[in-house]
């Protein structure tokens, strides 16, 4: 297991920096992004018109780009922001929801991966697959799941995009081509709730704010994130009381918590 004081200086970090993270993302949940980067430490802003979004990825610590309610005008800003980060040395945080589902939106997320340097590409099973070139479906949104291992095929789109991949689900995996982890923290109920996949960009968008090694960062992320799950699970009715919990249990998280919790293995 890797060492529980890496995640919890990560999340001291966030914490004592309180990193600004810029989104241009889901108009579905962006409420609930703005306010899970709150609860990790981060600071949010939503910005998205074309006009605006260089000066402000300008102040930024990190940058989400989430193309889950695209439009032609919202991949400009798109690419604008993200030039302007790759210019300032600003990590840019992929969340390719749907990718796969329809042409505009597979050919977007190849576009941006083409134009821009991507930091950590943040997805479900299904579309990691469908990025690696290896077999992945989705239905709407939502992962249909993958051909082969989770593993491989995590690694596989690792090596092709160039980025760190974080590949969401039972056991989470994490990896830049070479190195692998996997995140064992988590619950059931984050797969019952819309918006944890984006929310989880979110966190770890907060998180590589603060890092140099974008995969640990992913993967100290994604136990906080799973940690908060595990504990607001416990008291939790259903669905939307679940979500009160996690946004409550990833606020009072503390990091001799994460570091005594958190379960990533190293491979």
């Amino acid at each position: 297991m890797i060492n529980g004081a890496i995640p919890a200086g990560l999340l001291s970090a966030v914490r004592s920096e309180r990193p600004l993270v810029h989104h241009i993302t889901n108009s579905v949940t962006i409420n609930d992004c703005a306010n899970i980067t709150i609860c990790t430490g981060a600071a949010p802003v939503m910005a998205e018109a074309p006009e605006e979004v260089a000066g402000m990825v300008g102040a930024a610590g990190a940058l989400v780009l989430n193309i889950g309610t695209l439009s032609a005008t919202q991949v400009e800003a798109m690419l604008i922001a993200g030039r302007r980060a790759n210019e300032l040395g600003i990590p840019v945080v992929l969340d390719p929801v749907g990718v796969g589902a329809t042409r505009f939106r597979t050919e977007t997320a190849h576009r941006l991966l083409d134009a821009l340097a991507i930091a950590v590409v943040k997805g479900n099973a299904g579309e990691i697959g469908v990025l690696a070139g290896t077999g992945g479906s989705v239905r709407g949104v939502d992962s249909g799941g993958i051909m082969g291992d989770p593993v491989e095929t995590a690694r596989e789109c690792a090596r092709s995009t160039g980025t760190v991949v974080s590949m969401t689900g039972a056991v989470d995996v994490v990896t830049d081509g070479s190195r692998i982890y996997l995140v064992g923290n988590g619950n059931p109920m984050m797969d019952r709730l819309s918006g944890t996949g984006c929310m989880a960009s979110s966190v770890t968008a907060a998180f590589a704010a603060v890092a140099d090694d974008f995969a640990v960062a992913s993967a100290a992320a994604l136990a906080a994130f799973g940690l908060a799950g595990e504990r607001a699970a416990c008291g939790a009715r259903g669905p939307y009381s679940f979500r009160t919990a996690l946004f409550d249990e990833l606020a009072g998280l503390a990091p001799d918590d994460l570091a005594r919790e958190a379960r990533i293995e190293e491979r």
